[in-house]
């Protein structure tokens, strides 16, 4: 692979796997895939892991940020609206390319269709989930 995954933090290929499916972050990158747009905002990472202190989830998407392995995008200041997010999470092309070729995305179809049958979400986070995002994310 000839990206620079990693480089950040100074990783080898299965040091990034190590990194990657420490059980925070995973289930942080596997929240990314599941979520419709595959953007969520950072309200909603902090709802799908309720278990998880909020500066935890920051901290820990932050480091899959370094790594080279999220992305952050936002909304244009035009097409923000108050009371809505305008920060956003997704995988970056190499990190998608990267998750493939360890085989770290094969549930990918599997982890949309059990997203689609939460039937709790807090009304915000249904607000959030439905919210604009970037168009080139």
């Amino acid at each position: 692979m000839s990206t620079d995954l990693g480089t950040a933090e100074g990783m080898e290929s299965r040091e990034l796997v190590h990194f990657v499916t420490q059980q925070t972050r995973f289930t942080l990158v596997t929240n990314i895939l599941q979520h419709p747009d595959q953007l969520p905002s950072m309200y909603e990472l902090e709802e799908l892991n309720p278990s998880v202190s909020e500066a935890t989830v920051y901290k820990h998407v932050q480091k899959l940020i370094d790594a080279g392995i999220v992305k952050e995008v936002a909304l244009d200041d035009d097409q923000r609206r108050q009371g809505y997010p305008w920060k956003f999470y997704g995988l970056t092309a190499e990190g998608r390319e990267f998750l493939e070729e360890h085989n770290l995305l094969a549930a990918e179809k599997t982890l949309q269709q059990i997203y689609d049958t939460i039937s709790n979400k807090p009304e915000k986070m249904v607000k959030y989930e439905n919210s604009p995002r970037p168009d080139d994310a």
